[in-house]
């Protein structure tokens, strides 16, 4: 009997019917939202607590078998792709929400807390939880990611979000990082050593976060603008005004066609920026009247204001199905959907010499993104049945980030490194993947957590 069936035997031992070898669940189990063809696991554990996780991780330790944490599966560099076989732990049934302790403006979660959820059980008490990178996932695969997405530019992103964890190592043993406490000079900060890390050190089980007071006033708005040029301007001047807006991201041309016609809008077919205030009825009015003479003064119009909740609700989520968007644009397509991040005062260059090489591909490539901190989107929708137009896409990719690092950016302001982006780590980070690699040694010496990611 091979290491990985006397595994599954084991597990099925222990946890009887939620251990499942169908073929149908494991490929359920074995992609993510990215282009990367599915790599299904050997079996799925649904796991319902810390202790569960540590069981199963003790028994795949134990026969030296590759784990891969699951949550929502919405990752986009092939994170949750069994590249080697192996068990896949599924914690989208630790749906708890442990403790929120309002007057401190935390809570204590499962990791199989979607974000969604979160937000639905604090609004009765005047919070939420800002990041928002738009998939209805997980905290769990936030953390793995170290996501941000709409709301990053004023309340930052899981890396300033997320208190403390409890994690399970590849050995099976326990441990807590962190606390509530909103600052620590204890030791090693082995939260923020976790977050992003991609479940390649261990699985996030618990989480302590950081929340925020829902705003008395909110106000959103879109402007379109001549060129992708005047609307990156545009939030160039914003930030370096320190105007405190809470979302400003761009779409250009391509993606507000292709969101028109996937939501039902009826957007001016330019480069458009979706606005968001939050703040006092008085600063909304005021920081929004300076954002628009600002866009007017870089040809912005067609100011389209969403003052109700039902308004700015409808507004945001066609902002966040413009991934499901863009794959509309032809059938039986997939994204080959990638991010950069540049300093603030390179992303209309950046963006423009992107647009630049995007014009000349022989397939639909949409911009969007997190602009108001230097990170945005490409989505190049290819027909995988045709390989070339895969190499010609991972050309553009790479010269995409090549063209990121020259400016002093970076190869992934959220999306991770997983599958697609091994390569642009090791020039990014030159020397300090040999570190990286030392404290995946150190941590994890079989290398069962997740292998072939990252490195």
């Amino acid at each position: 009997m091979s290491r990985i069936a006397e595994a599954v035997a084991a597990l099925l031992a222990h946890f009887g019917a939620r251990v499942s070898t169908s073929a149908h669940i494991r490929d359920q189990h074995g992609r993510g939202e990215s282009w990367h063809p599915s790599a299904p696991p050997d079996a799925v554990v649904f796991a319902e607590s810390t202790e569960d996780v540590a069981e199963a991780v003790k028994i795949c330790a134990a026969h030296t078998v590759p784990i891969i944490a699951f949550g929502a599966g919405t990752s986009l560099e092939g994170q949750v792709n069994a590249v080697q076989g192996g068990v896949c732990i599924d914690l989208s049934r630790m749906t708890k929400v442990l403790a929120v302790h309002a007057p401190d403006l935390d809570c204590i979660i499962e990791a199989g807390v979607r974000r969604n959820q979160l937000n639905a059980h604090l609004r009765d008490q005047g919070l939420f939880f800002p990041v928002d990178p738009g998939a209805d996932c997980t905290i769990g695969g936030m953390v793995a990611t170290r996501a941000s997405g709409t709301n990053a530019v004023r309340y930052g992103t899981m890396r300033e979000s997320v208190l403390g964890l409890t994690m399970v190592l590849p050995d099976g043993s326990v441990i807590k990082t962190g606390g509530r406490a909103r600052k620590s000079a204890a030791g090693y900060d082995l939260t923020r050593l976790f977050i992003g890390s991609e479940g390649t050190l261990g699985i996030v089980t618990e989480i302590t976060l950081r929340l925020a007071a829902i705003p008395e006033a909110i106000a959103a708005a879109t402007v379109s603008f001549p060129s992708v040029d005047d609307a990156v301007n545009t939030v160039i001047e914003v930030i370096q005004s320190a105007i405190p807006v809470a979302r400003i991201e761009l779409m250009d041309d391509v993606s507000v066609a292709a969101v028109n016609a996937f939501s039902k809008l009826s957007l001016p077919v330019q480069p458009t920026l979706f606005l968001e205030f939050h703040g006092s009825s008085v600063s909304v009015k005021d920081n929004a009247a300076t954002v628009g003479e600002l866009a007017k003064a870089r040809g912005g119009s067609g100011f389209q204001w969403a003052d109700q909740a039902e308004d700015r609700s409808k507004l945001w989520e066609a902002r966040h199905k413009a991934y499901y968007a863009s794959l509309a644009m032809r059938p039986n397509s997939k994204g080959l959907a990638t991010d950069v991040c540049v300093p603030i005062s390179r992303l209309a260059e950046c963006i423009a010499e992107t647009k630049a090489d995007l014009a000349k591909a022989s397939m639909p490539a949409p911009i969007l993104g997190h602009v108001g901190d230097g990170n945005f989107h490409v989505v190049l929708v290819l027909d995988p049945d045709k390989p070339e137009e895969l190499h010609e896409a991972e050309a553009l990719h790479d010269r995409m980030v090549e063209r990121a690092q020259s400016m002093g950016g970076t190869c992934t302001g959220e999306h991770g490194i997983g599958l697609g982006k091994i390569a642009h780590l090791k020039r990014e980070a030159g020397d300090g993947v040999a570190l990286m690699q030392r404290i995946k040694q150190a941590i994890d010496p079989a290398g069962i957590m997740n292998p072939g990611k990252m490195f």
